[in-house]
């Protein structure tokens, strides 16, 4: 992160008025939690309004296909408050992509990324908001333990954050997607048209001023977590392959290895014969050709995994299609 560097206060206008602020908030069968979530939301920007903090306010939900009834509950409340907006895609598109939707069409001087179970606490906010105003134009939300995790969370999840290191992927350890991003951000975050997406990858190699905020992660309010060990594995793959040539480059490394000791195997076996000893067994056919052999199929799957990212690259489809839009003011 860019901490190191100066941080300027921001001031808006002559009036020194707080920042118009944008929560972003993708939903993917939340029916059991969305009401408890926009109560607390709403009522906590609403008192950062009352108080100054900022100047206004929207709360934009990112319905990602939800099969519940998540949409209509957002319906319902947004036609008791103009400020909430509903984005709804025709389908499934995942997690990263909602985010992209909502922070495109985030119309604040300041957009928050929050997931709809309430597990990063909003409160967080306030003091992400005065980073802001210290000069940063993106701060992550970090968090301080992980002790509401099992043993097999913690350990995957430390593991994956270790592993984007060794990778060469610039992510900020303990951050998922609960960040503040200035309008600045926003706007050059437009032009990342790729579709493989890694937002945790993308935001810290965006430049710009940063800064953390530490936090302790709540429960769940309600419903069940939407990355299980198998989406977090393909998440992590998206991730290093994103954002690391270094898989490409250890099959380069490892390739030439292989060629070094084939070439003192072949020396080994011509010595071996000059000297008339017979070669007992079929290991030393079998172990080299099966060792070299699984090596080679190995990375053939990951020069494929790039090659597939390539051509999804290169259809140039959208990230997402929405369905309909509510509250927005085109």
């Amino acid at each position: 992160m860019n901490e190191d560097k100066k941080m300027e206060p921001k001031v808006n206008d002559i009036t020194k008025r707080g920042p118009s602020l944008s929560v972003v908030i993708p939903c993917y069968n939340e029916e059991p939690a969305i009401r408890e979530t926009n109560s607390r939301v709403s009522a906590l920007v609403g008192t950062y309004a009352e108080r100054g903090i900022i100047s206004d306010y929207e709360i934009i939900y990112v319905n990602d296909g939800s099969k519940d009834a998540t949409l209509k509950i957002l319906k319902e409340l947004a036609t008791e408050n103009d400020k909430l907006r509903i984005i709804s895609f025709s389908g499934n598109f995942g997690h990263q992509a909602a985010l992209t939707a909502g922070l495109h069409h985030a119309g604040g001087d300041v957009a928050v990324s929050l997931d709809a179970d309430l597990q990063d606490p909003p409160e967080v906010m306030e003091a992400m908001l005065a980073k802001y105003a210290e000069g940063a134009d993106i701060v992550f939300g970090v968090r301080s333990n992980r002790e509401q995790d099992t043993f097999f969370k913690r350990f995957t999840a430390e593991s994956f954050y270790k592993l984007m290191h060794v990778m060469g992927v610039n992510v900020v350890y303990n951050h998922a997607d609960f960040r503040l991003i200035s309008r600045p951000v926003l706007d050059e975050f437009k032009h990342y048209g790729e579709i493989n997406r890694f937002l945790r990858g993308i935001f810290p190699s965006m430049g710009f001023v940063q800064a953390s905020v530490e936090y302790s992660r709540d429960k769940r309010i309600a419903g069940e977590t939407k990355y299980p060990l198998r989406k977090m594995l393909a998440f992590a793959l998206e991730g290093i392959t994103s954002f690391s040539n270094f898989p490409l480059r250890l099959a380069f490394i490892l390739g030439f290895a292989n060629f070094v000791v084939a070439l003192f195997l072949v020396a080994w076996t011509l010595m071996t014969k000059l000297k008339g000893n017979a070669i007992p067994g079929w290991a030393s056919i079998v172990v080299p050709l099966y060792l070299f052999g699984g090596i080679q199929l190995m990375f053939i799957g990951v020069l494929a995994e790039y090659v597939g990212k390539i051509y999804m690259e290169v259809k140039h489809r959208p990230i997402f299609t929405i369905r309909e839009k509510v509250n927005f003011r085109d």
